[in-house]
């Protein structure tokens, strides 16, 4: 059996972490148990590790029990960093250095590495992230720019390997722990096994990445009062075909300084934003009635329903059609609660 450890502290979502628990530990015998199979085989051996020695309790009160401390510097082939609960405009940063040190020293030592969520923040302050590739809840973009910027945030994938040898591995939002329990399944037993999982679990995998979730307008907090005027103007008027050239004179500043500001202020292109509006929308559109999708076009903004589609797929990652099945049963069911 391979020693598979899941880091626990204060901050830790325990759905995340119990789920990860529950899943792996079910890999070789829930299945086979189920069909009554003979071929039961346990495959991993997981146990939750803390920097504290005593019982506490997590995210909304769930009560946690470590099995081991890393005072004891317990030996692994996997580290799990599951999910964390903290605001992007937060900050880890000396909370937790024994924890730190003992994530540098796993790595190096030969351990593989796996955050779910926002568990990728402590990968990030471990420094093991710097100039390599990870993702997190889509959520958390503008905190990594700000204080991992040495980190290659990619807020679209739902698993980013970031070396050559796949021994970091970072997932993204929230369940996105189901595509990473997979994934680990699949590596260290088998990839029959890890279909057999999904199967007991119900879990889907989601191949479509975090794009259709993601939500396009953010207010970013900047101190510019001539783009938060223009912020403020376009929130009520993107619809508008010259919206761009409407803002310009709005806020009295050549155009080529105004995109600068914007973009210093913001970390969004002046039409970035306007095309964030006007998808937004379409979006909700998309989500809450059966408006033909060259009306909604035309509704934001876009008279080329061509440029409009390619657009929307750019930004969300799906066509619209798509997009609208995906996300309609969700209205509908709501409307029937």
């Amino acid at each position: 059996m391979k020693n598979i450890l899941i880091l626990a502290i204060p901050e830790t979502a325990g759905s995340a972490l119990y789920g990860m628990v529950d899943v792996l530990s079910s890999a070789g015998n829930l299945w086979q148990t189920l069909v009554r199979s003979e071929d039961e085989q346990k495959h991993f051996r997981v146990r939750i590790v803390s920097p504290l020695d005593r019982p506490f309790t997590c995210g909304n009160g769930i009560p946690i029990t470590p099995e081991v401390s890393i005072a004891d510097n317990p030996d692994a082939s996997v580290v799990i960093l599951p999910e964390i609960w903290m605001g992007p405009d937060e900050s880890i940063r000396g909370r937790y250095p024994a924890v730190l040190d003992w994530i540098r020293r796993r790595y190096q030592q030969g351990t593989e590495l796996y955050s779910a969520c926002s568990g990728s923040i402590l990968l990030a302050e471990s420094g093991l992230l710097d100039g390599r590739s990870a993702t997190s809840h889509w959520g958390y973009e503008d905190m990594f720019r700000r204080e991992y910027p040495r980190v290659i945030f990619d807020p679209a994938s739902n698993l980013v390997y970031a070396d050559a040898g796949a021994r970091i591995v970072t997932a993204g939002g929230t369940t996105s722990w189901h595509d990473l329990a997979l994934h680990i399944i699949a590596r260290h037993a088998s990839p029959g096994e890890a279909l057999r999982i999904a199967k007991v679990y119900l879990l889907k995998w989601h191949p479509e990445g975090q794009l259709p979730y993601t939500g396009l307008v953010r207010r970013a907090p900047h101190a510019d009062s001539v783009v938060k005027q223009c912020e403020n103007w376009m929130q009520e008027h993107y619809r508008e075909i010259d919206a761009i050239r409407q803002i310009v004179e709005l806020s009295e500043v050549p155009e080529r300084s105004l995109k600068r500001r914007f973009k210093a202020a913001t970390g969004t292109t002046l039409i970035g934003h306007l095309q964030n509006l006007r998808v937004e929308e379409a979006k909700n559109l998309l989500e809450q009635g059966d408006m033909p999708i060259d009306e909604i076009s035309d509704a934001v903004g876009y008279t080329d329903i061509s440029f409009f589609r390619r657009l929307f797929k750019r930004l969300t990652g799906l066509p619209p059609g798509q997009y609208r099945r995906m996300f309609k049963p969700l209205e509908i069911a709501a409307a029937n609660d």
